[in-house]
């Protein structure tokens, strides 16, 4: 799975998470850096643009040139691919949103009216906002994004674009046109949420994605009852690649591939894919983009197994790419992808430096503080390597992820292995990229402060590691157990980001990585201690509004580990909340004991994950995960004030340009864009192949 944790250094390295259903993204990426480098290297400019709680960064891709023509001609390729699928992550996170950023683009480029008053202004704020979350859900919360411009100002808009060619319905006019646009993007009350996790309604009406149609969350579960069979050793990721919905009374998956739902977009996948695999580097590639290009065809999930094997079997190749309907998270049952794709190539001396994680993989499985019955007895095929992204598409950008672990099936990773990876010059981006540090404002002592400052990168990566390489390969499901997704339902995310997070958190205090040569000092595990209990109870509430709880798996997954290991050693005062100069801090004063409480937690998420236990799953999530502390989340959002800082971070992405001679290609380069809103217009004028399907 994707997306999970950050940190970076390019000596070492950090991950998210992209496998095993689980995602992060750019959450406390600098929290521990301490004096911070300027945004600027160079005459390389990282930091572009800032707005709304957003800001847009770029990164570089270092080594690129030093590749093969035949390996830059498979990078371009498969860039195409990647972008070839980008109306797909729109229409999926929303019915509407093909036509709401249609409409932008069109806006943008042809409005005659006043492009300096605060409307207008406030127009593209909106515009980037969309832009930067594909559709008008904000890409982490999921809360509908409703514009600061009027209304009234919708139709002074579209007026004033007169040479404009806005996606009408058939026989429509602009008057209803327009009409029909306002609640869609005015009213906060209409689609209100992309992915509504919420425990006590049916997450699948109250959810806005385009997942499912005209269906209840009742009946996807009874649908899926029916099809699934637990004494399938080798079950597919039921319902991965469709659109459940209900024709003629009848429930009905309409799936993604040629032919099917969103057959003009991947058919331009399959051509540049095919394209791809005439210069594979060896035949393990190319017989792994062959049978993605299959998949892509019959809509087989069987085929999609097929090709996860192959990719995980091809460990030699330079160049990968991550693409598909990968994770779960925009779906509040966790049974469809969101099409994504990362396109790389390997760092072949950061990857050695962290190679013994997963060598040592059996040994800290067999060390685990869970149920010896939940124990993997032979960890098969774990690699962790440092990658350099060429460029990212659909839910892979603007926002990223750090990190990568795939694929999500578990018997696939069980029987034949995963990859994880991370992303490192995007790390070096974020690095390069990042404000004064809010260790000064948030560290509770100097001594701590020193230490975040000496070992606060260092920590993150091996967090980041850890979570991946370790946390995401460990554990099974006891025999009989359905997949989590129909075991867990909506908190099957979060406890399986909990549980990663675990392994990472209880080993961080181990000799173990100081034998490994990984660390030098359990000073290291203490200063990711201090940083997990100091975001997972104070600092991840900046990204959150006066009376909202948390909603978001990751930030459910960061406050439920915190806030249970804080309760849980009361008695001892292993985690005392104290007040200073009217400020408040999380002080840890036993760092073995909350480390044994880190196994205690990792024992009974590891339990309930792997039997299923929905009943104590949700009591974890909904104790521990949800509730916001209001006046605190208002003390935080108020000391962050003046850290002039941006919550959530996207990329501009780089551009892949042919050099051609004679209609052949003689070398690509890369090109470094400078302008979101140019980018986003280019892709709407490039890659807009789906038609509007509201």
């Amino acid at each position: 799975m994707k997306k999970h944790h950050k940190f970076f250094i390019l000596p070492l390295i950090a991950l998210l998470v992209f496998g095993c259903g689980k995602k992060e993204k750019d959450e406390q990426v600098t929290e521990q850096r301490g004096e911070q480098p300027l945004a600027e290297q160079g005459e390389f400019k990282y930091k572009v643009d800032q707005f709304a709680n957003l800001q847009i960064l770029r990164y570089r891709v270092p080594g690129f040139e030093d590749l093969s023509l035949q390996q830059k001609k498979l990078a371009y390729y498969l860039s195409q691919a990647g972008l070839s699928g980008r109306d797909i992550i729109y229409d999926q996170n929303y019915r509407n949103n093909l036509t709401v950023r249609r409409m932008i683009e069109q806006i943008v480029i042809h409005f005659q009216g006043d492009r300096e008053s605060d409307e207008f202004k406030n127009f593209m704020v909106f515009a980037k906002e969309v832009w930067f979350s594909n559709g008008i859900h904000h890409h982490y919360s999921t809360k509908k994004l409703v514009p600061d411009f009027s209304p009234g100002y919708l139709k002074n808009l579209l007026e004033n674009s007169s040479e404009a060619v806005f996606p009408f319905n058939q026989g429509e006019r602009l008057e209803d046109f327009e009409e029909r646009m306002r609640p869609i993007i005015f009213d906060a009350n209409v689609d209100a949420k992309r992915v509504n996790l919420a425990g006590n309604v049916d997450n699948v009406k109250e959810s806005a994605n385009n997942f499912y149609r005209n269906v209840s969350k009742q009946e996807v579960e009874n649908f899926y009852k029916k099809i699934i069979d637990k004494n399938d050793p080798e079950p597919p990721l039921y319902g991965l690649n469709s659109q459940l919905t209900k024709e003629n009374g009848k429930l009905v998956e309409k799936t993604w591939k040629v032919g099917g739902m969103y057959s003009a977009a991947i058919e331009k996948i399959v051509y540049w894919l095919e394209k791809a695999a005439s210069v594979a580097e060896n035949v393990q590639q190319k017989d792994a983009l062959e049978k993605l290009t299959k998949y892509y065809k019959t809509g087989d999930l069987k085929d999609f197994d097929a090709y996860n094997i192959a990719w995980v079997k091809d460990t030699a190749s330079v160049i990968d790419i991550t693409n598909g309907f990968i994770e779960v998270y925009g779906d509040a049952m966790g049974y469809r992808g969101s099409y994504e794709s990362v396109l790389s190539f390997k760092d072949p001396v950061a990857s050695k430096r962290m190679a013994m994680l997963a060598h040592d993989a059996q040994w800290f499985e067999d060390n685990s503080p869970i149920m010896d019955e939940h124990k993997k007895k032979e960890v098969t095929g774990v690699t962790y390597k440092v990658i350099t992204v060429i460029n990212e598409a659909g839910d892979a950008a603007p926002s990223t992820p750090i990190g990568i672990n795939l694929p999500n099936s578990s018997w696939i990773r069980k029987n034949y292995g995963s990859k994880s990876v991370s992303l490192g010059n995007i790390l070096e981006a974020y690095e390069q990229a990042s404000g004064p540090g809010v260790i000064d404002e948030f560290g509770y002592s100097q001594e701590e402060k020193d230490r975040v400052k000496k070992y606060g990168v260092l920590s993150g990566d091996l967090h980041t590691a850890m979570h991946e390489v370790i946390g995401h390969a460990s554990g099974q499901l006891e025999p009989g157990v359905g997949t989590t997704a129909e075991t867990l339902k909506n908190y099957a995310s979060a406890l399986e980001e909990g549980r990663a997070d675990l392994v990472a958190l209880y080993y961080l205090m181990d000799p173990k990585l100081m034998e490994l040569g990984v660390m030098p000092s359990l000073e290291v595990g203490k200063t990711e201690y201090d940083s997990y209990i100091r975001n997972g109870l104070m600092l991840q509430l900046r990204r959150l509004k006066e009376g909202e709880n948390i909603e978001e798996a990751h930030m459910r997954n960061r406050q439920m580990v915190a806030a249970w290991v804080f309760e849980k050693g009361k008695k001892d005062n292993v985690i005392e909340r104290v007040e200073k100069d009217g400020k408040t801090f999380f002080v840890i004063n036993d760092y073995q004991k909350l480390r044994v409480l880190f196994g205690e937690l990792l024992r009974e998420v590891q339990r309930v994950i792997s039997q299923g236990d929905f009943k104590a799953g949700k009591a974890l999530i909904e104790n521990y995960g949800v509730i916001a502390d209001q006046d605190l989340m208002k003390e935080v959002k108020e000391r962050y004030q003046h850290l002039h800082t941006a919550p959530y971070s996207g990329f501009i992405q780089p551009k892949l340009i042919p050099v051609m001679e004679n209609e052949e290609i003689v070398d690509v380069k890369v090109e470094y864009p400078m302008d979101f809103v140019e980018q986003m217009l280019d892709y709407g004028k490039d890659y807009s192949f789906l038609p509007n399907q509201n």
